[in-house]
């Protein structure tokens, strides 16, 4: 069933052009309504009750949740078209950004992969003595708590609610439902006896699990980005506040979560390492949890412990890491949709404001009901997290009509990966299109918006479809339409070239036998380096393989379609056998050999010897066998004994 937009202009607040979105998006509209929270409940419930509806409120969640379920309805979807477009000192003209948000809302979002993780309520509390006691005691009814404190002469509190332990923790592990610890020093309470209780013998070594971990200790935290950390709730024992909060938090950390998989890996497409030589390490470098470990050739990836930000994703450059939530086709739609209906509407020159759901939903709230809101032409788009929007999404969005890209900030983003890929952005695009906006106040973000004066985008949409590495050279190409330049691109950008010093390289071909892309190959019949540049991915391992050091990177990005055919970096004559004909090896490198060995190497000192050198395999060994001094040969094989000579030396025969 169509879904049917409910509209609602909040007490006159805002100007709701109904027909326009109508048109634009082709939903069913109903009459603009003035309170459907208040007065107007009665037509609210007969709109969701009449079918598929879309309620163009998100203020007032909870009480549609509360009228679908009084008529046995589903809740209805929900989108804000109010904070985002109509509260704004461009209110009246924000009809086609109001057209773009609701066809967006009508996208259908697949489902994340996720797995379920189970936490039993073990709950392991660090921290001085007053404080993790007392914390212990709030949370003891409702899970099975220890307690981890350091000294040795601690008073121990009789109350068998909980655990006590004294030890110093060396090393912790994991996350939410599966901390794994060792404990040094260790020394467990002894509850029987009379008078005080005591402590058993210190002993090192000791390994335990926990589902969740209370720290209370102030100080260096037991992990990198601690509050990404799922299961670890750290306070400052100073702040009875901030310790109230995390006891709060810990009671509810039991029971069964789903996780979300918030990246895939293909192992197989991963550049890390080759033949023990280590190439790209961009996503072990941008991890902020730590989630991301080398495992041989290729890396690994903790999904317990991956925080989602998506910034190894944004980085990768050969694809084997992607973002699953959302997957980069269904952002694409999502931009696409936005951008296309907007244009539809009559838009132009819009802009993307690309924010979290949290912090910038909250920023835009906020500006729309105190401040002058965002402008008509910046249109919003919300995702879990911003650092994994990099420059392949960028492009894309460009190329689908947007005529610059916005990264709000939060005070929680990484900046790192979206700083490079800001750059590296406006390196392909046709002017510095994609911007990082950092500040704390709703005011100072509006006014930055309304301030700033987009550049018109002049290229024709096109519908960029495929991998990031696809997306990105699909809209790199319509932003510069007709163009076969070679764009100069930052250090460390996963496009570009290879030079390679010809009178340097002897056509080893190692780079060859390692490049992970495929983009460094050879050719059967002759001594040939070949090289496709659009395959390339500047890991940098056919330069530290390379023994010659003949192999130098170049970033950069070649719009031409040449970049995809494959060109001759390298190639000689091959040396033919002199006894066969057949081709073999490399003539220089022969050469080269002959020169230091026949004559003055024992092995190769005669001229029969020294004409091996020269030789195929099967003729080299051919002639060895049939040589003098053959080194296949073995001694005179012994005569074979027969009955004949049982009998002869037997004595009484």
């Amino acid at each position: 069933m169509t879904k049917k937009l409910v509209l609602c202009d909040c007490l006159g607040s805002q100007t709701v052009n109904a027909e326009m979105v109508a048109d634009a998006t082709g939903l069913a509209c109903s009459k603009v309504y003035t309170g459907l929270c208040m007065h107007q409940t009665e037509q609210l419930a007969a709109e969701i009750n009449s079918g598929d509806a879309l309620v163009a409120c998100t203020q007032e969640a909870e009480l549609f949740t509360e009228i679908a379920a009084e008529l046995g309805m589903e809740a209805p979807a929900l989108v804000d078209l109010r904070d985002r477009a109509g509260w704004s000192d461009e209110g009246a003209d924000a009809g086609p950004k109001m057209a773009a948000l609701a066809a967006e809302a009508i996208l259908e979002a697949p489902l994340t992969p996720a797995v379920d993780v189970i936490s039993e309520g073990m709950c392991l509390i660090l921290g001085a003595q007053e404080t993790a006691f007392a914390a212990a005691e709030q949370v003891a009814d409702h899970l099975s708590v220890t307690v981890l404190v350091t000294d040795p002469a601690v008073e121990l509190p009789l109350t068998r609610r909980y655990d006590v332990i004294v030890g110093q923790l060396k090393s912790a592990a994991g996350a939410l439902g599966g901390f794994s610890l060792r404990i040094d020093q260790l020394q467990q309470v002894r509850p029987g006896g009379r008078g005080a209780l005591t402590l058993s013998e210190p002993r090192d070594g000791a390994q335990s699990t926990c589902d969740l971990i209370l720290d209370l200790r102030g100080g260096t935290p037991l992990f990198p980005a601690p509050e990404k950390r799922e299961g670890y709730l750290r306070a400052d024992p100073g702040s009875p506040a901030a310790v109230a909060a995390s006891v709060m938090a810990a009671s509810h950390l039991i029971g069964t979560f789903e996780k979300p998989l918030y990246v895939g890996l293909a192992e197989h497409l991963c550049a890390h390492s080759r033949a023990e030589q280590t190439a790209c390490t961009n996503c072990l470098d941008i991890c902020p949890t730590g989630a991301i470990t080398p495992n041989g050739d290729h890396v690994a990836i903790d999904p317990m412990v991956c925080a989602g930000c998506g910034a190894c994703a944004a980085l990768c450059p050969s694809g084997a890491i992607t973002a699953q939530d959302p997957p980069v086709p269904f952002l694409m739609q999502r931009v696409q949709t936005l951008a296309g209906t907007y244009a539809k509407a009559g838009g132009t020159d819009p802009v993307l404001l690309v924010h979290d759901d949290t912090h910038g939903a909250e920023m835009i709230r906020l500006a729309a009901r105190f401040g002058r809101g965002l402008p008509a032409h910046i249109i919003p788009l919300a995702l879990e997290k911003v650092s994994g929007f990099g420059h392949a999404e960028t492009l894309g969005a460009l190329a689908s009509g947007f005529a610059g890209v916005t990264v709000l900030l939060s005070p929680t983003t990484e900046r790192e990966a979206l700083e490079r890929e800001t750059n590296l952005a406006n390196a392909l695009s046709d002017t510095p299109r994609m911007a990082l906006l950092d500040v704390a106040d709703p005011d100072a973000m509006s006014e930055a918006f309304y301030e700033a004066v987009p550049v018109p985008n002049g290229a024709a949409p096109v519908l960029p479809m495929g991998d990031r590495r696809q997306i990105t050279r699909l809209a790199a190409q319509a932003l510069r339409p007709g163009s076969d330049e070679t764009l100069p691109l930052p250090a460390g950008s996963p496009y570009g070239a290879v030079l390679v010093n010809q009178d340097s390289c002897t056509l080893c071909l190692s780079c060859v036998s390692l490049c992970p892309s495929g983009a460094l190959t050879d050719t059967e019949d002759k001594p040939q380096l070949n090289f496709q540049e659009a395959a390339c991915l500047q890991c940098g391992l056919c330069a530290n393989i390379c023994p010659e050091n003949a192999i130098e990177l170049v970033p950069q990005f070649n719009l031409a379609d040449s970049a995809l055919q494959e060109v001759v970096k390298n190639e000689e004559e091959p040396a033919a056998c002199i006894e066969c004909g057949a081709l073999f090896g490399v003539k220089s490198t022969i050469d080269r050999i002959v020169a230091q060995l026949e004559g003055k190497h024992p092995m190769f000192a005669s001229s029969d010897q020294g004409r091996m050198i020269r030789m195929c395999d099967n003729c080299r060994v051919q002639a060895q066998y049939h040589s003098t001094n053959n080194p296949f040969e073995g001694g005179e094989r012994p005569r074979v004994r027969t009955t004949d000579d049982y009998y002869s030396d037997r004595k009484d025969h």
